[in-house]
């Protein structure tokens, strides 16, 4: 695993990726997170999101904010030794994803996902964002900036999917409102003023080809690059 670094943009979204350098976080993400939390609060089982990554994952994939890497894990790659690429400002989640990911020699940078992500030459068939937007700081239309600094790297017929919890226009269970205010609040998330509505602006504005539906509190997107 080889790796570079760049300088945080600002505090706000160091702050943001520190929260994930907490053992118990990283420690109980798997099985708290994407096990009880997906299911029962946002009412979007983990499996939306597994075939996200099974549906779209190509030989040269890269990941932003990989999480505990539980998807990139379990992904039905199209090729034996796919090459992975992670991006996160967490060193810890860096770390932990590059060890579970061990058989297939990730590399690994430390990057701040608003800054130009300086992978050189590289580019790739899918880029997966999941999880990400709801934890960035700022509206949606600035979040969507990602896409931009992505895009440069992404082959003609590539694939840019993932998924983000949103405050707004999205159908509630009755858990998922005082989860919101409390992981706001704890600076887990930041996204109360994130809508489903302005998420497909964005993305309109962007793409051409592109399909985002909600499942329960998640927004899920598809993207394909002309």
């Amino acid at each position: 695993m080889t790796g570079g670094t760049a300088e945080p943009r600002t505090d706000e979204v160091l702050a943001g990726a520190a929260v994930y350098s907490r053992k118990p976080i990283l420690a109980a993400y798997d099985l708290w997170v994407l096990g009880f939390v997906c299911s029962r609060v946002w009412r979007c089982p983990n499996t939306n999101m597994k075939r996200l990554y099974d549906r779209n994952v190509e030989a040269r994939h890269l990941d932003l904010g990989p999480g505990t890497g539980f998807f990139l894990d379990k992904a039905k790659f199209p090729v034996a030794d796919p090459s992975i690429v992670l991006l996160d400002l967490n060193e810890d989640a860096l770390r932990r994803t590059g060890a579970r990911l061990a058989r297939y020699r990730p590399e690994a940078y430390r990057r701040d996902v608003f800054e130009p992500l300086d992978l050189g030459e590289a580019r790739f068939g899918s880029v997966g964002l999941n999880f990400l937007l709801h934890c960035l700081p700022g509206s949606m239309e600035h979040k969507a900036t990602v896409f931009d600094q992505v895009l440069p790297y992404v082959e003609p017929g590539g694939r840019i999917f993932g998924s983000t919890v949103l405050a707004r226009g999205v159908e509630h269970g009755k858990l998922a409102p005082k989860a919101l205010e409390s992981l706001n609040g704890d600076g887990v998330m930041n996204n109360l003023e994130d809508s489903f509505e302005e998420l497909d602006a964005q993305l309109a504005a962007r793409f051409s080809r592109y399909r985002l539906w909600a499942q329960g509190s998640v927004g899920l997107f598809e993207v394909t690059v002309v």
